[in-house]
């Protein structure tokens, strides 16, 4: 039976990652940027600057007590720590006075094979702070942090809010190239069913599709009218009008990722009936053959049946050409049969 979670002040980290807690700080002014590591909230707290914007990475979640230490530090509710600490919650935004909340999730490639697990990323973002949550260690910030450190479209000017939109954009761009490449295979299997070289189609082969296809829509659809909410919040004081139109366009590459993954359900659909049109007619070309042998069959086993009898006086039983006559008839009723049936466009 699951816990009331309003009922209990423990924090309970829910998930399989058993990557210890450590933490990146990247903190960084309109004139310099810099970088480092520790494996506590304490260990980062002395490189914090006045008048810096500071990302705090959490890798991560084992330890709850940390995490609790890093979320006080900076007045998250009990609330958001709860979510941050549940791998299995839902996609959503949050918007609070002091800060907003974004649970996301990263599609990462399991093992060799085509299909995805995913992993749960946490933005908290302040004034001048933001915060990422995640499972496992990633490089899925590398290129943000470049950027940073580049001073790319003066990144390091901007304010928070731009540093959010930056990471969702880059979420976005993500599910862009795994629904992508998605399509793009499956424009492939439609093309292999379709050649006369395919001979045995499976429904197998769909299998990995239809299971990335409900993971990637359970990971965005519940961003469809919550960003476009977050969007066009008036009384939300951290998202300045200055960013607003970056947020404009982490919503049209959503609609982007919406519009391909409705294009690849129909495909799969129309893939499915193929295949079980295919497999339809390969049985029927199976079943055509098994009735043309029976048939050619049925007046022979006839005429066995008739001279197998264990009657005393049997006519061709005591004639000479007898034998070689049932073997003549035999073989004109079988040839006459296959002439009836290609004349007949049977076979």
């Amino acid at each position: 039976m699951a816990k009331n979670n309003l009922l209990t002040e423990e924090l309970n980290y829910i998930g399989r990652s058993k990557t210890p807690t450590h933490l990146h700080l990247c903190t960084y002014t309109p004139t310099a940027a810099e970088s480092h590591d520790g494996d506590t909230i304490d260990d980062i707290l002395p490189h914090f600057k006045a008048g810096a914007m500071h990302w705090i990475q959490v890798h991560g979640l084992k330890d709850t007590e940390e995490v609790r230490k890093v979320c006080q530090h900076f007045n998250i509710g009990f609330l958001t720590e709860q979510d941050i600490l549940n791998s299995l919650h839902l996609t959503k935004i949050e918007e609070h006075d002091a800060y907003n909340v974004v649970i996301l999730k990263l599609l990462s490639p399991s093992g060799g094979s085509d299909e995805y697990h995913p992993q749960q990323l946490c933005v908290v973002q302040g004034e001048d702070y933001l915060l990422t949550f995640t499972e496992n260690d990633t490089d899925f910030f590398d290129e943000i942090y470049t950027a940073i450190r580049d001073n790319v479209l003066k990144i390091r000017s901007r304010t928070s809010d731009y540093l959010l939109s930056v990471i969702l954009n880059s979420v976005m761009a993500s599910f862009m190239s795994i629904i992508s490449d998605m399509e793009d295979k499956l424009e492939d299997l439609e093309e292999r069913l379709l050649s006369p070289e395919m001979t045995d189609p499976a429904i197998g082969d769909l299998h990995v599709y239809r299971r990335n296809y409900r993971l990637i829509k359970k990971c965005v659809l519940p961003l469809k009218e919550q960003i476009t909410k977050f969007l066009h919040s008036e009384n939300n004081r951290l998202l300045h009008k200055a960013s607003r139109p970056f947020f404009g366009d982490v919503n049209d590459h959503l609609l982007f990722v919406f519009q391909t993954l409705e294009g690849c359900r129909d495909l799969l659909g129309a893939l499915t009936d193929m295949i079980l049109s295919s497999n339809d007619r390969h049985m029927n070309n199976i079943m055509k053959q098994l009735t043309v042998v029976s048939t050619i069959f049925i007046p022979l086993t006839f005429l066995a049946g008739i001279w197998g009898m264990n009657f005393r006086v049997m006519p061709e039983l005591d004639w000479k050409y007898g034998y070689a006559c049932a073997w003549g008839l035999m073989i004109v009723i079988a040839i006459g049969v296959c002439v009836y049936f290609r004349r007949k466009k049977w076979y």
